[in-house]
């Protein structure tokens, strides 16, 4: 599914949090939403997820228009995994993943035949099947958070739009989920912080910078040493790693005082 925005806004309180961004996000492709802190990484994906109203600007999924769809059709296409989703405490991993299931079941209707078996590979991707009958409240915060992400494929979306998906995840599931996402089968938007990370799985990057759109291209082309001083206000080497994706190092924050020992 192609996912495409045009000059997108939304602003609080009179204050501009995304700014006329135009983007495209060819189907099958995975991109990369990268910004520093503040930069309006969530909004413009809760925008693009129907979860908010854009003051102007309109979204469309394959060139049909989707404000005016209901929160189950654009359920349908797209699933957005939050950084941090609060649910009952009382609900067993399994029931978690199952949300992902209620936009294709009346609201009565317990989960049947077909849902169990979505529910069961979707958590046996994300290798939380184990754990299926264990109480949420159990978990630890990367084993939730792959739960959320178990969450989404059991939504069978076309798109995932994904915010922060790394956050709580050790070294081996945050390659672990790269990875998933890099070979889905769908239009993948996820929000990084890790440069590196993005820059080796991604197809592309979108660099926000208060709101706008201010770079757009490959891994190589928009991460730039002085794009990352202007944006991230670090002073970094840009290098290639062993597969020849861009690789970010860092010398320190360019506001950073001197080392101790020059000022003795």
């Amino acid at each position: 599914m192609r996912i495409t925005a045009e000059d997108l806004s939304w602003a609080v309180g009179g204050k501009p949090v995304v700014s006329g961004v135009s983007l495209d996000v060819a189907s099958g492709e995975t991109v990369g939403l990268l910004g520093s802190n503040g930069a309006g990484k969530s909004s413009l994906l809760r925008c693009l997820a129907g979860l908010r109203t854009p003051d102007a600007g309109r979204v469309r999924y394959d060139g049909r228009q989707v404000g005016d769809w209901s929160a189950r059709r654009i359920a349908r296409h797209v699933a957005f995994v939050a950084q941090n989703s609060d649910v009952d405490s009382d609900l067993r991993v399994a029931d978690v993943v199952g949300l992902g299931r209620t936009p294709f079941r009346d609201c009565w209707r317990g989960p049947d035949t077909t849902d169990r078996a979505v529910i069961d590979a979707a958590m046996q991707r994300v290798g939380l099947l184990s754990l299926a009958g264990r109480p949420w409240k159990a978990l630890s915060g990367g084993e939730r958070q792959r739960a959320h992400i178990a969450r989404a494929l059991a939504q069978q979306p076309y798109g995932l739009l994904l915010d922060e998906p790394t956050n709580h995840l050790d070294v081996k599931h945050q390659l672990e989920l790269m990875q998933l996402l890099t070979g889905v089968g769908r239009t993948v938007l996820v929000a990084l912080h890790d440069l590196s990370l993005a820059a080796r799985y991604c197809d592309r990057l979108l660099l926000l910078h208060h709101g706008r759109l201010v770079a757009s291209g490959t891994p190589a082309a928009v991460l730039t040493s002085e794009r990352l001083a202007e944006v991230f206000e670090v002073d970094a080497e840009l290098s290639t790693d062993a597969w020849g994706n861009p690789a970010v190092t860092y010398r320190g924050p360019l506001s950073a005082p001197p080392p101790t020992h020059l000022l003795t």
